[in-house]
C-alpha cells in the first residue's frame, strides 16, 4: 500500500493511476483515514491533471463499492432510470418514472434536492402531503416491484465516498472537472443496481453547465465510463436556454406534472423531452426494439392513461393522498399574493436568463441556497413566456405566487430583469441537439 501523498503527487506529475491506487484514495475517504488536505489536493490534481477512461471507471466503481449496492436482479423487467443534469421547469422525473412503469420497466428513481438555482425532485414530491421520500428499503422495494416506479431520496449508505468527497470539491472550486463529475453522479445509479439508464444533459442559460461543449464533453464522459462500468447508458443534449415547462415552483409543477399525466394540459417542449427519455429508457431495457417503436409505447401510455395511473397508485403507496391526481388543489400548498409582471414595454422575447428565472424562484423561498436551507412549496412562477413569444398588456412575462407583498414586488423585479425584449422574430434552436451512444465513438 502506498502513502497517499505518493498518489497524490504521481497524478499531480501527470501520471495515470492503477486502479488499486484509486481504491485506496476512495476507502480512505470513506473510513476517514485520508485527511481534509489530501482529499483536497487529490481533487485538484485530477483537475489540473484530468483521468483517462481507465481511471475514470476505476473512480466510478470504487465510489459506487464505498456503500451499499442494491441488486433488482429478481425483478421480472429490467430496472431503468434517468438522471438530469438540472435546470428550470424540469419537472420530468414525475410522468417519466410512471410512464415507463406502464410500459413495463421498473423505475427505482433514487433522486436529490435543488441548489442553487436549479429545483430538486425530491423538494417537488415533498410538497405532496404524507409522501414518504426516505422509505425504509423494504417499502421502498415493495412499492417498485408492486407498482413500477418509486421515487426516494438518496439513503447514507448509497455511494457515501461521493458524499464526502463532493463537500470537499465544493469549497475548493473543483466541482465542475469531468472525471470528478461522471464519477459523482454515476457512482450514486451503479450502486442503485441499474440495467439502463439514460442521461439528460442540459446546455443553455439555465444549465448546469451553459456552454454547448462542456455541456457534449460531460455526456460523451458519462455514456464512455458507464458504459465502461457495465451500465447501458445513452445522453440526449436537451436546450435549457430558456424553461422547459411554463411553471417554476415545487407545489406549482407538481400540480403541472399531475396536469401532465391526466391530460389535463400538455405543452409541447415538456412532452417532447419526457417521450424521448422514456423512449430511450424502453430501448435500453429492451421494451422496444426501435426508438419509433418505443416512442408510440410512450404515447400509448399517456393517451391511455396507464402513466397517470401508475404515478397515483405509487404516491399512494408511499404515504400521500389517494386523489392527489383528481384534486391537487385539495392537497397542494397554496400562496397568498398571485399576480401577473408585465414587461416594461411590449415585444418579442428575444433572450430568457434561465438561471435568473430559477433564482427567482430561490428568492421567493421555493429554492435554497445552502443544503441546510427551508424551502417554502407554494411559491414560484406559472406560465412564463418563452423565446418569440408576444408580450405586452395582454400576455405577462409570468404570473409569481408568492407569501406577502413584498416579496411579489422583488420577484416582480427580479422576472423582469430575466428578459430581453425586442421587435425581432426569434426562432428556437433543435429541443433536442444530439444523442450519444456507447457506438457514436464520441
Amino acid at each position: 500500500m502506498k502513502l497517499p501523498q505518493e498518489i497524490i503527487a504521481a497524478k499531480r506529475d501527470g501520471a495515470a493511476l492503477e486502479a488499486a491506487d484509486i481504491r485506496q484514495m476512495v476507502a480512505g475517504l470513506t473510513d476517514g483515514s485520508l485527511t481534509e488536505g489530501q482529499a483536497a489536493a487529490f481533487a485538484m490534481a485530477i483537475f489540473f491533471r484530468d483521468m483517462n477512461a481507465g481511471e475514470r471507471v476505476a473512480l466510478t466503481l470504487a465510489m459506487r463499492d464505498s456503500g451499499t449496492v442494491l441488486d433488482w436482479n429478481d425483478l421480472p423487467g429490467p430496472a431503468l432510470d434517468k438522471h438530469s443534469t438540472g435546470g428550470v421547469g424540469d419537472t420530468v422525473s414525475l410522468p417519466l418514472a410512471a410512464v415507463v412503469a406502464a410500459c413495463g420497466g421498473y423505475v427505482p428513481m433514487i433522486s436529490g434536492r435543488g441548489l442553487g438555482h436549479t429545483g430538486g425532485t425530491l423538494d417537488k414530491l415533498d410538497a405532496v402531503p404524507g409522501y414518504v421520500t426516505q422509505p425504509g428499503i423494504g417499502l421502498f422495494r415493495k412499492v417498485v416491484r408492486d407498482v413500477g416506479c418509486a421515487i426516494i431520496g438518496q439513503t447514507e449508505d448509497l455511494a457515501p465516498a461521493d458524499k464526502r468527497l463532493y463537500a470537499i470539491r465544493d469549497v475548493t472550486a473543483t466541482v465542475e472537472t469531468i472525471p470528478l463529475l461522471t464519477s459523482s453522479i454515476l457512482s450514486k445509479k451503479l450502486a442503485a443496481g441499474l440495467h439502463g439508464l439514460v442521461m439528460d444533459v442540459k446546455f443553455g442559460s439555465g444549465a448546469f453547465l451553459p456552454d454547448y461543449e462542456k455541456a457534449r464533453a460531460l455526456a460523451d464522459a458519462l455514456v464512455s465510463v458507464a458504459n465502461g462500468a457495465g451500465l447501458p447508458t445513452t445522453a440526449l443534449l436537451t436546450d435549457m436556454g430558456e424553461p422547459l415547462a411554463s411553471v417554476a415552483g415545487n407545489a406549482l409543477e407538481v400540480a403541472y406534472a399531475l396536469d401532465h399525466l391526466s391530460g389535463r394540459k400538455r405543452e409541447t417542449r415538456f412532452h417532447d423531452v419526457t417521450v424521448a427519455l422514456a423512449a430511450d429508457m424502453l430501448v435500453l431495457g429492451k421494451l422496444a426494439g426501435t426508438i419509433e417503436e418505443a416512442r408510440g409505447k410512450v404515447e400509448r401510455a399517456f393517451a391511455s392513461g396507464a402513466a397517470a395511473e401508475r404515478f397515483a397508485t405509487m404516491v399512494a403507496a408511499l404515504g400521500g393522498p389517494h386523489d392527489l391526481l383528481d384534486k391537487p388543489a385539495k392537497h397542494l400548498a397554496a400562496a397568498t399574493h398571485v399576480g401577473p409582471v408585465y414587461p416594461a414595454a411590449a415585444g418579442i422575447v428575444q433572450a430568457v436568463d434561465t438561471r435568473g428565472v430559477g433564482l427567482t424562484v430561490v428568492a421567493l423561498g421555493g429554492g435554497r441556497t445552502r443544503p441546510q436551507d427551508p424551502i417554502d412549496h407554494a411559491v414560484g412562477l406559472v406560465e412564463l413566456a418563452g423565446l418569440g413569444d408576444d408580450v405586452g398588456p395582454e400576455r405577462p412575462l409570468g404570473i409569481v405566487h408568492a407569501r406577502n407583498a413584498a416579496a411579489f414586488e422583488r420577484a416582480q423585479a427580479r422576472l423582469r430583469q430575466a428578459y430581453s425584449i425586442g421587435e425581432a422574430t426569434v426562432g428556437r434552436g433543435p429541443l433536442i441537439a444530439e444523442r450519444i451512444t456507447e457506438s457514436a465513438g464520441r
